[in-house]
């Protein structure tokens, strides 16, 4: 049976620490195995949420393929988005975190393309029906809560018509974290004022990493040299994800623990 770890080897064998762990957590939801000062660093600039295979990260890699697929229909281009979800739950083993995850990004992703905006949100309500009469214990998990609470914002808050990438993408980040901050607080007290600068920064880097972490994944297990060049791109991108992490994580008074 093919799991996660199989190809986490992989990776560890291309890159340094922090980056080998940043890239496993973000493509295969892995616990981090770094310091525990950059692990700090992440909660103080708000992206924790990036190495705990979030929806947000499946919703961003749906996004970038049905940019790609745009020039398709509108029906056959979501077609192809939902089965790459398939196939990456399937790629990643289909645990309960993940097929949540997936789920949730789906849901996220067809709210963004369509704009039926109360479909949506007939949808969500159904779904959280759905887990509340088969997975009634996943209810209380709290990245369960940060789903759909990321899902509900950018459905209420994160669409509109401006083409400019920086608004357009700064719009997603502070729709997501309408109703995740205050759950973030309610259950750690701690809050991060960085963090929608922070997500900002680094919001286009993680659909390149999962696309080019897979192939360095896939193509490594085959052959190392085959997997090389992709490890090198993704090394550049993780490299500037770390160097903005610890870099915000060094302005004060930005995260507040309570």
């Amino acid at each position: 049976m093919i799991t996660p770890s199989i190809f986490t080897n992989v990776i560890n064998s291309y890159l340094p620490e922090p980056e080998a762990s940043l890239l496993n957590g973000i493509i295969f939801g892995v616990n981090l195995k770094t310091t525990k000062e950059f692990y700090q660093q992440l909660k103080m600039v708000g992206l924790l949420h990036l190495v705990v295979l979030s929806g947000i990260n499946i919703t961003l890699l749906a996004a970038m393929i049905s940019s790609i697929t745009k020039f398709l229909s509108k029906q056959l281009s979501t077609l192809i988005t939902i089965l790459m979800i398939i196939l990456f739950v399937i790629f990643v083993g289909p645990k309960a975190p993940i097929i949540r995850a997936a789920f949730m990004g789906v849901l996220t992703h067809v709210a963004i393309i369509t704009g039926r905006k109360n479909y949506t949100l007939y949808a969500l309500f159904l779904s959280l029906i759905f887990v509340l009469i088969f997975w009634p214990d996943w209810l209380k998990t709290v990245s369960l809560q940060l789903s759909y609470g990321a899902t509900l914002g950018i459905i209420l808050f994160g669409q509109g018509k401006n083409n400019d990438w920086i608004i357009k993408n700064l719009r997603l980040t502070l729709a997501a974290q309408v109703f995740t901050v205050p759950i973030i607080f309610l259950y750690f007290k701690q809050i991060s004022i960085i963090s929608p600068l922070a997500n900002l920064l680094v919001v286009e880097t993680i659909p390149p990493l999962m696309v080019f972490g897979f192939l360095t994944a896939i193509l490594g297990k085959i052959n190392y040299f085959l997997g090389y060049l992709p490890s090198l791109i993704c090394y550049g991108i993780l490299s500037y994800l770390v160097w903005i992490i610890e870099m915000l994580a060094k302005i004060p008074f930005a995260f507040f623990n309570f």
